[in-house]
Order: structure tokens, then C-alpha cells, then sequence
């Protein structure tokens, strides 16, 4: 199976998750830590003045900013482990040849999901009254007199079919049938792979391809809905009927950027040697077009509001632009987001050569995360929030331990889907 023609490559690879690459993540994380745990000491004594917040009138406590920080780099790394699943499905919807010998790499990204389910559900149960205004229950109560009219009619959203404001049902199932599906697609996809490198043949070509169908389907659904409940909840009262489309740009981008450094940085170690500069094209060609099509959302989202003017609306944005914390962030967001892979990508070369893919896809993943920043954390810390060594070193332990993961559930199974039918076209892709 393996001689095509006059290709000799190593289909058996598999990636050698080696002690010294263990040892660097294992040191970024350890850094990151160290940073979290002088940004919370940071906080604790007084970084910050105990003053009460616009939000409820209730004083401002230190761990409210650790909870936010959880939830943003919770969102936005379950965002890029199933975007490593979604993109493995389209391959298979769309009967695409070129990413054979990448499958594996895009699929790796799943790896994460078990654990980011975990972490979501017990940072909401631990954090929900912090981060989400619509989880107090005086909000539903009509004698009260902070009863939240607008609020109340959304409440069945999160608290059906129970009784508002007392346990959100509805809302915490939704989360734990997501991740439960997209877990069981994820296990279902690595089944498969598994048993077409053991048998060959088509028949699992087509069973991945309905399958991932199916996927796409629930996806489609679900990355909408988990945009509205985990992030445009935390502002209740603010609507944006794009806003599906929007973090999951955010999202697409991130994840492409991740799979386009992995694959970059397993070239470098010597492996998938059938991966060549076309290959690598078209990854660049999918960063530079998606980034393009998040600021073509994040422009239309900001622009229907800007014109419209409806006061229920643009608070979204007053709130971000005219804060001291946040406005400097905005035009971050559009400069790491839109100009830079925009100015930088925009050659033919600087798509095909690694140096500039890998410049371009680190600051994409630090200008998304930034995007979610500016998404959770005015709704939920006000004037309290900004970037300091707490949000710092969370970022850095949470990519470290997606790193891990992510390589060692790659280093478990062959690198390369070696009887998959397009492995010969994928090696004559010229572009």
C-alpha cells in the first residue's frame, strides 16, 4: 500500500511525544502558573479597591476576575478543540484530498474536549452568581424591587421547565449535551480511523463521511447556541442576532491557527515529510480567508448597531469603547485580528513559508483570546477587569495543558491515515 508510484514515505510514522518537548510545555505551564498565583496574590491584597460595582451595587472580590478568567480561556479553548474536530469532518463532507496526511492532526484537537466539558460545567456551578447576572433569582421575582422585566421574559431560555431563578435546567443541560455529543462524534471519528488503518478499503471513507454529515449538522446548532448561552448571556439585557456566526469565527480562526503550528512544528521534527509547501498553502490560505471573514462579522455586527442607534443595543459597545480598561483592547482586537494576518499574508510566499504562518498564526491566537476578553469581561468585572499577570499566566496554563493533551493523544495513534483513499492525490497537489 505504502509505494505509490515513486513516493517512499513512512506511513507508520507515529509522533514521538519525547521528554524534552514534555519538559518545555511542562515549563510554560509552570511559568504560567507561577504568574496566576502572583496575579491572585496581586489581587487578593488590594490590587484592586473593594468598590461597589455598577453592575449590582455589590463590592468588587478578587476571585470574581480568577472566575472570569477561567471562563474566557474555558470558552475559548473548548472553541479550538472542536473546531479541530469540525474542520476533520468538513474534510470528509466536502470529499477533500489535499489534508489526508493532516487528519490525524486536525482530529488530535478533540483530545481536549472531555476535559473542557469537565471544567465548563464546574466553573458555572462554582461561579454562575459571578458571571452571570441572570442567575439571581430576585431578577424573576415581581415583588422585588430589582424584578428585571426583560430578563424575566428570557428566563425560561435558561430555567425551563423549572420554576426562574431557581436551578437552570435548561441551560446546564444544554451544556452537558453538547460536550456528551461532541465527545461521542470525537470517539466515533477516532473509531473509524482506527479501523481503516487496520483493514483498509473505502468502506470507512464513507461511513466517516456520514458521519461527520451528521456531525456538521449538530455542530451548526450547537456552536450557535453555546455562543449565546456562554457568552451573550453574560450580558443579559444586550442582543445580537449574528452573534453565532461572530464567536464562531473567533473560534475558526483560533483553530486553524493551532492546527497550522502543529503541523508546522511536526515538519520540523522530521515528520510528515508528504506534507510540502502546497499543503501548507492552504492552511495559510484558510487563516488569511477566515481572518477576513471574522472582521467582515465583528465589522457588520458593529456597524448595524452604530447606524441603528437603539439604546439596547449599542450599550455593547459604549460599554467597551468608552471604558479606559477595554477601549485600548478593541483596537487591539482589530489590529492583531484583521490588519496584521491581513498586511502580512496577503503574498503568495508568505503563505508557503512556514516563518510567516507561524508569526502570524501565534498572534492570531493571542488577538482571539483578547476577542474573548473583550466578549465576558466587561459584563462580568466592569471597570475591575484589564490584562495583568492573572489573565497572563492563566492563558499560559491552560495552552500548555491543551499542548499536552492534545500531543499525547497524537502520540498514541499512527501520525498518518495510511489507507485513506486520497493519499496519492494528496501527494500530487500542486497549487
Amino acid at each position: 500500500m505504502a509505494h505509490h508510484g515513486e513516493h517512499h514515505y513512512n506511513l507508520d510514522q507515529k509522533f514521538d511525544f519525547s521528554a524534552s518537548i514534555k519538559k518545555s510545555i511542562m515549563t510554560v505551564l509552570v511559568i504560567g502558573a507561577i504568574l496566576l498565583g502572583i496575579g491572585i496574590v496581586l489581587a487578593m491584597t488590594g490590587g484592586h479597591h473593594e468598590e461597589a460595582g455598577e453592575a449590582g451595587g455589590h463590592a468588587f472580590h478578587w476571585y470574581e476576575r480568577l472566575y472570569a478568567n477561567l471562563w474566557i480561556n474555558n470558552v475559548f479553548f473548548t472553541g479550538i478543540a472542536i473546531v479541530g474536530v469540525f474542520f476533520f469532518a468538513i474534510q470528509f463532507a466536502a470529499q477533500a484530498g489535499w489534508s489526508a496526511p493532516i487528519l490525524r492532526v486536525m482530529l488530535s484537537f478533540g483530545n481536549w474536549l472531555p476535559i473542557a466539558g469537565v471544567l465548563m460545567i464546574v466553573t458555572f456551578f462554582v461561579a454562575n452568581h459571578d458571571l452571570f447576572h441572570w442567575t439571581h433569582s430576585y431578577l424573576f421575582d415581581k415583588n422585588d424591587p430589582q424584578y428585571d422585566k426583560i430578563i424575566d421574559g428570557k428566563g425560561a431560555f435558561f430555567y425551563w421547565p423549572m420554576e426562574k431563578g431557581t436551578f437552570p435546567v435548561f441551560y446546564v443541560g444544554r451544556m452537558v449535551i453538547f460536550f456528551l455529543f461532541w465527545v461521542f462524534f470525537f470517539n466515533n471519528f477516532k473509531k473509524i480511523s482506527d479501523q481503516e488503518d487496520q483493514l483498509g478499503g473505502t468502506s470507512h471513507w464513507f461511513k466517516m463521511r456520514s458521519w461527520s454529515a451528521y456531525f456538521l449538522v449538530f455542530f451548526a446548532v450547537s456552536s450557535s447556541i453555546s455562543a449565546w448561552d456562554w457568552v451573550m448571556s453574560i450580558d443579559t439585557h444586550w442582543f445580537s442576532t449574528l452573534f453565532g456566526w461572530y464567536v464562531f469565527a473567533s473560534w475558526f480562526v483560533s483553530g486553524l491557527s493551532a492546527i497550522t503550528l502543529l503541523v508546522l512544528f511536526l515538519r520540523g521534527k522530521g515528520y510528515l515529510e508528504m506534507v510540502n509547501e502546497n499543503h501548507v498553502h492552504d492552511l495559510g490560505k484558510f487563516v488569511f480567508g477566515f481572518s477576513i471573514f471574522w472582521t467582515y462579522l465583528w465589522f457588520s455586527q458593529f456597524l448595524l448597531i452604530y447606524y441603528a442607534n437603539i439604546p439596547e443595543e449599542t450599550v455593547y459597545f459604549v460599554e467597551r469603547l468608552t471604558s479606559d480598561v477595554y477601549s485600548p483592547f478593541l483596537f487591539v482586537n482589530l489590529g492583531l485580528n484583521f490588519f496584521l494576518p491581513f498586511l502580512v499574508l496577503m503574498t503568495r510566499d508568505a503563505k508557503r513559508h512556514g516563518v510567516f504562518l507561524k508569526l502570524v498564526c501565534s498572534i492570531l491566537l493571542v488577538g482571539h483570546w483578547i476577542d474573548f476578553f473583550l466578549m465576558v469581561q466587561p459584563g462580568t468585572l466592569g471597570h475591575n477587569g484589564g490584562i495583568g499577570l492573572m489573565e497572563v499566566g492563566m492563558f499560559l496554563v491552560y495552552g500548555s495543558a491543551v499542548a499536552l493533551v492534545v500531543l499525547g493523544g497524537l502520540a498514541k495513534k499512527n501520525l498518518i491515515a495510511k489507507n485513506h483513499p486520497m493519499l496519492e492525490e494528496s501527494y500530487n497537489h500542486h497549487i
